[in-house]
């Protein structure tokens, strides 16, 4: 079969518009998909240049398909399973920021580049004091962002139409602002002229953002069969699945230049992210957290597995529509879509999503995701909410054990042992109390303020509650457990 090339997806040549720092799955399944739909769609006509900003890795793959591939989005969207499959031609070239850094460094010159889109890992927006001006390239990727940008200020003698944009994707709360306060910090490490802090602050914008997409990448065991149906190979084929969401915020409005939404794309411009975030992590991610311990005790191993366990899919929908939506700030019928499409995502057929996996770092976990939803359910309802409490008794309950080994504990499902894997702090605690009888051992977790930053026992009645819950799931078990709670929630 012939390789995927620009003349087989009659590439258009648009305008370079956006620089790419990151040539991973993500970035390609993401912002350059709806770029391209974009283009196609007539309201941005711009391309994409990729930057590889590490020496890991080759762009071997991108040259021999003129960085053409093919996006594959599966899943379920309104009760059906999908497959979309797409070419993307919205990248137009790609260069290594070590390897070739004069053709890196060349586009900051370039007329038409306006926006910075970044993936580079929580751990790359970084400031190192030991990073150097002098480099060819700096090595973290804010003093390769520094360079480049003064490298434009004066090549366009400080012309504040020639600003950027920066749109970072990486997972880190208010990465725009962190970004732009790295920039910042590495201009006064480098003694670089007022004039430039000047120009960042007046020519460029720094977004913020929230992204929301799973992409499982390179299909490895199906590649060979999904490029016999194609008609072609690609050695860059990338799957992901269909939801999406890229939540922008900016003190700039930038969605006139960059109209994403007007291609009917599920890309939100505001000024205030909080909603979004606050909505993904307390309703996806919470609900992870609250029924991944009781589904894996109950003898599920995926997410797809527990969506199709009556018990645990009506634990879990009754957590969410009736405690965690009741205390969001969005509007209800927006936060009901938003929780329904939560739903399909979990039943991907195509996404093997390991419950143990999730269970990684619980105690955290819940701490972030479900305690402000807890907290405010009791001031708003003067209760506590019943499913919410459930998932802390499942969760002390799949932690439960005093058996070390090698960083983790290990506990038990039946016959089956499995590992708990937390911090040290967490395993050392359970390793010392699992013993204790219920309601000291709820008494000593709750009141833990490391684990919570509050003391959760003083919250009237959860200790007594808690503790009723653990002794139903050691006496009944943790199926007639989850029936009961459902029952009377």
């Amino acid at each position: 079969m012939e390789i995927l090339n620009k003349k087989m997806t009659k590439r258009l040549d648009r305008p370079i518009k956006v620089l790419q720092f990151g040539e991973g799955n993500f970035l390609r399944a993401f912002a350059d998909y709806m770029i391209d739909v974009a283009n196609e769609a007539g309201v941005f006509n711009g391309n994409i240049v990729i930057v590889k900003p590490i020496a890991y890795g080759n762009l071997d793959a991108f040259r021999r398909q003129d960085c053409q591939y093919t996006l594959s989005l599966r899943g379920k969207e309104n009760g059906e399973v999908k497959v979309v499959n797409r070419v993307i031609t919205s990248v137009s070239d790609a260069a290594a920021a070590i390897e070739e850094y004069d053709k890196y460094a060349a586009y900051a010159k370039l007329e038409t580049l306006r926006f910075i889109i970044s993936n580079t890992t929580e751990a790359g927006i970084v400031y190192d004091e030991t990073d150097s001006f002098k480099a060819a390239p700096p090595k973290t990727f804010p003093g390769k962002l520094t360079k480049f940008l003064y490298e434009r200020y004066r090549f366009f003698n400080g012309d504040k139409t020639k600003g950027l944009v920066m749109i970072p994707c990486e997972l880190i709360d208010n990465n725009g602002g962190t970004l732009k306060q790295c920039v910042l910090k590495f201009a006064g490490l480098w003694k670089l002229e007022a004039d430039f802090l000047t120009w960042i602050n007046e020519a460029c914008t720094f977004c913020s953002t929230l992204v929301d997409r799973i992409v499982t990448g390179y299909p490895r065991d199906e590649a060979k069969e999904i490029c016999k149906g194609l008609g072609y190979e690609d050695a860059l084929l990338d799957t992901g699945e269909i939801f999406g969401l890229w939540v922008i915020e900016s003190d700039r409005d930038i969605s006139q230049e960059f109209p994403l939404d007007k291609a009917g794309l599920p890309v939100i411009f505001t000024d205030n992210q909080k909603p979004y975030r606050e909505r993904k992590v307390r309703i996806l991610n919470g609900a992870h957290t609250s029924f991944v311990p009781a589904s894996y005790l109950a003898g599920n191993d995926y997410v797809l597995e527990s969506m199709r366990d009556r018990d645990i899919r009506d634990f879990m929908t009754k957590t969410i529509f009736d405690e965690i939506i009741p205390t969001l700030t969005l509007p209800k019928e927006e936060l009901h879509t938003f929780a329904d499409s939560v739903i399909e995502r979990f039943e991907n057929p195509y996404i093997k999503h390991a419950l143990l996996s999730i269970s990684l770092n619980s105690v955290s976990k819940w701490k972030a995701r479900c305690l402000p939803s807890f907290r405010e359910y009791v001031c708003k309802f003067g209760k506590l909410p019943p499913h919410l409490t459930f998932s802390l008794a499942a969760l002390m309950s799949f932690y439960r054990s005093d058996e070390p080994s090698d960083h983790a504990l290990i506990g038990h499902r039946g016959r089956d042992s499995y590992k708990i894997m937390d911090d040290d702090l967490v395993l050392e605690f359970f390793r010392k109390n699992s013993k204790l009888p219920n309601r000291e051992f709820a008494e000593a977790y709750l009141s833990n303020t490391v684990f919570f930053g509050e003391d959760m026992s003083q919250y009237k009645g959860l200790a007594g509650m808690t503790a009723d819950y653990i002794d139903n799931i050691e006496k009944l078990g943790i199926r007639e457990a989850v029936r009961r709670v459902n029952t009377a929630g």
